[in-house]
């Protein structure tokens, strides 16, 4: 009951937030969410495998036989916008170092993986910047200390987030990434923000480029149950994105923002999408990235893939994001 009353405090304070940053959403179902009951406790059977997926995603879309993606060469005019005066690197709030993704226009979707992955099309951003890194359980421990909120499920041993303080939290459920994001004064990614600091402005299959990931990109088809699966962050420097963020493909699913829509991506046939939020509504969040135990095909910078906002699972983590400060 302790933590139920938490997510209720912690959803109202959501969903003002957002209010105010996002005005034009209907953000009734943001404080719906503490009605369906405290989380239930975790199992070793929650977790995002290759085989467990959502209905329209059958296992075979997840398969090895799959070829990666070719790169494509559609332009998408963002060397029309001038250079973005916001330095590259700032630090967050948190201590958490964050990278500049410039204002401009991105290629958004794919037409070699799933349908919800459909169509292509072409979106348009405001600068903002994103963590370099997943949030970690050394910061994560700060934010439940701060607010005197019951700490995660892997938190169980009370030495993770002092012997593992580098390596990214998981069992966190949406809430309490928001919640983090919000304590340090951001607030999540939105589904396209993610892609866009994952991909950049020229297709890319990977957050690297087109070349099947390797072990020295990203950590990837591992099994679940071994701690150090997981990497501490900043290990692998062949991954980064165009913009130098780690990790946004492999190690942890990360929560983003917006509702999950399977054909959200309809509503942009044939036009850019302008700094797009998702639905106004729904049941399940987007997660994006692939985690330690998935195969290449669920690393691609477009796959898509969703959970429950309460739902905690040893494969999903997070990242913060911010708008660009505007000048005095």
């Amino acid at each position: 009951m302790k933590r139920y009353g938490q997510l209720a405090i912690l959803m109202a304070l959501i969903a003002a937030v957002l209010a105010s940053m996002f005005p034009d959403l209907a953000l009734a179902r943001e404080t719906r969410l503490v009605r369906q009951g405290p989380v239930s406790s975790p199992s070793a059977t929650m977790t995002k495998s290759d085989s467990l997926t959502a209905p329209h995603k059958s296992p075979a879309h997840d398969g090895e036989h799959k070829s990666a993606e070719k790169p494509k060469h559609a332009g998408n005019g963002s060397a029309a916008h001038h250079p973005d005066p916001s330095p590259h690197e700032i630090m967050g709030k948190d201590g958490a170092p964050m990278v500049l993704v410039p204002a401009g226009e991105f290629t958004m979707g794919s037409d070699k993986g799933d349908e919800d992955e459909l169509p292509v099309h072409h979106a348009v951003l405001n600068a903002y910047y994103i963590d370099k890194f997943e949030v970690t359980n050394g910061r994560f421990a700060k934010f439940v200390e701060a607010i005197h909120s019951e700490p995660p499920w892997g938190f169980a041993d009370k030495d993770t987030p002092v012997v593992h303080a580098e390596r990214p939290v998981r069992w966190v459920s949406w809430m309490d990434a928001m919640g983090y994001c919000l304590w340090a004064g951001k607030r999540l990614p939105t589904e396209a923000e993610w892609e866009k600091a994952a991909r950049g402005t020229d297709g890319r299959v990977y957050p690297w480029g087109n070349d099947l990931p390797t072990p020295v990109h990203a950590v990837y088809g591992l099994k679940e149950g071994d701690e150090e699966s997981i990497s501490v962050i900043g290990d692998r420097d062949k991954g980064q994105s165009p913009y130098g963020a780690y990790d946004l493909a492999g190690n942890l699913y990360e929560w983003v923002m917006d509702w999950y829509a399977e054909g959200y991506y309809l509503n942009f046939a044939g036009r850019p999408a302008i700094n797009p939020r998702g639905p106004a509504e729904g049941k399940v969040k987007v997660q994006r990235g692939g985690s330690y135990i998935n195969s290449p095909y669920r690393l691609r910078s477009s796959f898509r893939t969703k959970g429950d906002p309460n739902e905690q699972d040893p494969n999903v983590g997070f990242r913060c994001a911010q708008d660009v400060p505007k000048p005095h």
